[in-house]
């Protein structure tokens, strides 16, 4: 099964990186990078130290129910080309591991599909999940704080 890791939309994030407001309705808040995890949801790499990102919050579904997590994420302040859709682990993606969980076309969390997984077989577990028809996409979290990392879909 050939998968696709999914940036965040270049229009939404350009709005933020202009000045608009989040999902709380607050503006972003900006600060400078130490270089050490701060992961870019639009270029999928880590903000080099000495730049500046910003802190949002952030809900990767389309309207408010009981499953919409909305949490803090970071961009880059500076545009920042979106992540070109692949099958490649994205670079920003370099802690030990994540926690993998699909959800179905209704944007519920299909039951069951969640687990912490290494960072190195997180390609083979969306695969295996997408074998269900259940499982529309996939979300990629930080297994420490369950933040928003990115999305797979099929390809």
């Amino acid at each position: 099964m050939q998968i696709l890791f999914k940036a965040l939309p270049t229009e939404a994030v350009r709005a933020l990186q202009r000045g608009g407001v989040d999902a709380y309705g607050l503006k972003p808040e900006r600060r400078i990078s130490d270089g050490d995890g701060t992961p870019c949801r639009h270029c999928l790499r880590n903000v080099d130290a000495g730049d500046a990102y910003l802190i949002l919050a952030y809900r990767p579904f389309p309207a408010l129910q009981p499953y919409a997590e909305t949490g803090p994420i970071f961009l880059h302040a500076r545009e920042c080309d979106r992540a070109t859709e692949g099958e490649t682990l994205p670079e920003m993606l370099a802690s030990p591991d994540y926690i993998v969980r699909g959800y179905g076309a209704d944007d519920r969390i299909v039951y069951g599909s969640g687990a912490v997984i290494p960072t190195d077989a997180i390609v083979a577990r969306a695969s295996a999940l997408f074998d269900s028809n259940d499982i529309a996409y996939v979300h990629v979290r930080s297994a420490r704080n369950n933040c928003y990392q990115c999305r797979i879909e099929r390809a």
